[in-house]
């Protein structure tokens, strides 16, 4: 089968791509490419999200797309109403012009309507904008994702080889689900390809429940550091956050993550289906899989604030 895949060259994009060109599937790889990422899968086209002819050209002959592409922080031209709202919008009219079959869209697991955040309410309103298409879809609403080039493991391998010290979001601990990317990646595949999957929106969360504490405490084994954890208001987050998304190329935490981290990322909201039990993801976040996932060990760097391009 030949899939494209929108958001290509991200973490969820890019694992997808590897794993269906090892299955013998074509893929179309689509990003806007101007960040320099390496594009490590065939048939890579470089095009904005909501160029509805560039897409439909990207589109053609495709059996199926996976929509990965997503932002979790806000910039110019790249708001959450641009890339979730227009750009789920102008997919889904290229995918009609291109007589694509099935289309796949990566949501987020606590996605709802009138909620207060921009994020969540974007992402709802693209999973919206997917189920009125007429084509055949599957929704997938995903939590915590973690592997190598992600924002989890990398930030937190960062940080405690800069500061072993870690603030949790508010001091109830909230529990996440991560889930490995590779995961991740097969229950796409799976939803991009075959048809049992179709017309439901699922959760996807991995198998443990964990409080953001356990998860930097199994992190800081994992680097050979003992962390500190002194948890902060969630006040004192969104603060943090707004200094950071203006001053770090790939901030620490943004204000959207405060807000994930705050509410918790184990439970959809609203609830949804459950995945078949073959498509359930089953690895826990052992010390194994987070090495698998760990860039190369070291602090921070001048290179990583915005003002030091």
């Amino acid at each position: 089968m030949k899939i494209a895949i929108t958001g290509g060259t991200g973490l969820i994009g890019s694992a997808l791509g590897r794993l269906l060109i090892s299955e013998g599937h074509t893929v179309v790889s689509i990003a806007r490419g101007s960040d320099g990422r390496q594009r490590n899968v065939a048939g890579f086209v470089q095009a904005e999200i909501t160029d509805e002819q560039a897409l439909a050209a990207a589109f053609a002959g495709c059996d199926a797309v996976a929509h990965c592409a997503g932002v979790n922080r806000e910039r110019p031209g790249g708001t959450y109403m641009d890339v979730h709202v227009r750009g789920t919008e102008a997919m889904v009219r290229a995918a009609r012009a291109a007589r694509v079959g099935r289309v796949v869209l990566v949501s987020f697991l606590r996605a709802r309507p009138n909620c207060g955040s921009p994020y969540h309410e974007s992402k709802w309103e693209a999973e919206e904008i997917v189920r009125r298409s007429g084509l055949p879809y599957v929704i997938l609403k995903c939590g915590i994702v973690y592997g190598r080039g992600d924002h989890l493991l990398d930030h937190l391998s960062h940080m405690l080889h800069t500061l072993p010290l870690f603030a949790p979001v508010g001091f109830r601990g909230n529990p996440v689900a991560p889930a490995a990317v590779e995961e991740v990646a097969r229950i796409l595949a799976a939803a991009s390809i075959e048809g049992r999957l179709d017309g439901q929106t699922f959760a996807v969360a991995g198998p443990e429940r964990l409080d953001l504490s356990e998860v930097v405490r199994r992190v800081g084994r994992a680097v050979h550091r003992r962390v500190l954890i002194v948890p902060m208001p969630v006040w004192f987050h969104r603060a943090l956050a707004s200094v950071l998304e203006r001053c770090m190329k790939v901030p620490l935490i943004s204000k959207a993550q405060v807000r994930i981290l705050a509410e918790g990322a184990a439970d959809p909201l609203p609830a949804d289906s459950k995945l078949p039990p073959d498509l359930r993801p089953v690895r826990s976040f052992t010390e194994i899989q987070i090495r698998g996932g760990l860039p190369q060990p070291g602090p921070f760097h001048r290179s990583d604030l915005g003002c030091c391009r």
